[in-house]
């Protein structure tokens, strides 16, 4: 089991007017967090762990997240951005 930490939608600083500001819902990006069928990469910039995939609605996105806790297992979703298919 897995825990999210969201922001409320109405912080300006926060992570969920952050994906939103990318055109993101949170639902969105806990599909692509969830997938454990799609590997674990590292940010080229922050090390943050992420993950490329595809959401129900059909967009290809990727996230990068922070470990809170591992037990409990908490994650807080930093980042999640469309990007370009692979090829």
């Amino acid at each position: 089991m897995v825990t999210f930490i969201w922001d409320d939608a109405d912080d300006p600083d926060g992570n969920t007017a952050h994906v939103g500001e990318h055109g993101l819902t949170p639902d969105e990006v806990d599909e692509v967090m969830l997938d454990e069928n799609l590997p674990i990469i590292p940010s080229r910039t922050s090390g943050r762990p992420g993950r490329f995939g595809w959401t129900s609605t059909g967009k290809y996105i990727v996230v990068f997240w922070d470990r809170v806790s591992d037990d409990p297992r908490i994650i807080y979703p930093a980042t999640a951005y469309e990007v370009p298919p692979p090829a």
